[in-house]
């Protein structure tokens, strides 16, 4: 620099650094690079939830021509408000309230670019000097990683596998103080496909009554419910605590590259309104990136027009898939599944290390296994739990089998003579 003036320099951020070091997006790109090039064999993607590649996945004709009906129209080239078009916002609130006991406004709907985004603005707008939010582990590490960089503390509560994954309530009230902003929850969910019943978001809900905290909860994955528990949205109980419920049309309608998501308000009582809460997810919308016009203006067509014969299919092949999954992780010695899944697109499965010669942990496991049979799935380190695996099943059914074959005969050559 000229004038003996010194350079502008930025101090690496340590919660940052590491937050991103389990991003899944890029393990997964690092296991995809350890593939063996000279692997003739596809690979097997059961790392990650897009199945949106596979034929038996392909989304609706309807909401294909919801959106080009909506490109076609001229009308959805400019600017939307920052808070979203007023129909997209309607259609949503009508769509969620046909699950609810009471009716939404759409004033409740603030629509985003995917539920990522959804994430993001409720960390940003939740995050003050010495504040802290309640996270599940296992659970999605996007919130880690957006917490990190907006400097809010994260504390853990655990999900219990012994009990289908349900909150450890007893560990949320010890985690809990006069600090604490927030608990989130993910049902259906990423990663371990539980759907938490009735009397359990019940209790959630009065838990967080009592600590005086409101409750996000993430239902990217409503409605791929296909076990014992049918999906219930923790919104209906608003009128014990407020929630504020993230979604998309990302996974139910199987388009993640759509990216149109959603942040809704369950508060018959405005406590969040009254909190300042609402006026601030307003304020950063007016400073952050819209959802594309035309995908705002395709959404009240997709949710009207979107027949039901199409989640029934998809949900018959989600079914199967997780019939299969669950049967052939019972053929493989050193991993076992707590619980057959109710719900999303996953599995978590525990890693026994113990009875393989030569690998020591669940990211050597991962990556030795792509490396030799071009299979990916996600170490469980990522997720916050160490020694365990999370497995996607929406996948064709063939090549679902053809993946538990690889790892099967992966294991046998790695197992312990």
């Amino acid at each position: 620099m000229e004038n003996g003036s010194k350079p502008l320099v930025f101090k690496p951020n340590d919660a940052v650094d590491a937050a991103a070091s389990v991003n899944v997006r890029g393990i997964l790109y690092k296991l995809l690079d350890n593939i063996n090039k000279d692997d003739d064999r596809p690979t097997i993607p059961l790392g990650h939830g897009d199945p949106s590649p596979f034929p038996s996945f392909r989304t609706s004709t309807s909401a294909e021509d919801a959106v080009i009906d909506a490109v076609r129209s001229g009308h959805f080239n400019s600017y939307a408000p920052t808070v979203g078009l007023l129909p997209a916002r309607r259609a949503i609130a009508d769509y969620l309230s046909s699950d609810l006991s009471y009716q939404l406004s759409p004033d409740d709907v603030y629509l985003t670019v995917g539920c990522t985004q959804s994430i993001e603005i409720m960390i940003t707008v939740l995050a003050r000097p010495g504040a802290n939010i309640l996270l599940p582990k296992p659970g999605y590490p996007m919130y880690e990683a957006r917490a990190a960089f907006s400097n809010l503390e994260v504390r853990h509560f655990d999900l219990l596998p012994e009990k289908g994954w349900e909150v450890d309530l007893d560990s949320v009230e010890a985690l809990s103080d006069d600090n604490t902003v927030a608990m989130v929850i993910v049902s259906p969910g990423n990663p371990c496909g539980n759907i938490f019943t009735h009397q359990h978001l019940k209790k959630i809900a009065e838990t967080a009554r009592k600590l005086r905290i409101f409750v996000i909860s993430d239902e990217v994955y409503g409605h791929l419910a296909f076990g014992s528990n049918p999906f219930v949205p923790m919104g209906e109980f608003g009128s014990i605590v407020p929630v504020v419920t993230l979604g998309s049309i990302s996974k139910r309608w199987i388009v993640p590259g759509w990216r149109l998501g959603w942040i809704v308000t369950n508060d018959p009582n405005n406590i969040l309104k009254e909190s300042g809460i609402v006026q601030n997810i307003k304020s950063y919308l007016n400073i952050t990136s819209d959802a594309a016009t035309f995908m705002q203006g395709a959404v009240p067509q997709i949710l009207e027009k979107t027949k039901g014969e199409f989640f029934s299919k998809i949900i018959d092949v989600i079914r199967e898939a997780a019939d299969i999954c669950f049967e052939r992780i019972k053929e493989i010695p050193c991993i076992s599944c707590p619980r057959k899944p109710d719900g999303s697109m996953f599995v978590m499965v525990k890693l026994d290390v113990s009875v393989l010669e030569d690998i020591r942990d669940d990211w050597e496991f991962t990556l030795k296994l792509a490396k030799e049979e071009s299979v990916v799935i996600l170490p469980g380190f990522a997720l916050g739990m160490k020694n365990w695996l999370r497995i996607t099943f929406a996948v064709e059914p063939e090549s679902l089998e053809e993946g538990f074959g690889r790892i099967k005969a992966f294991c046998q050559r790695h197992a312990k003579k």
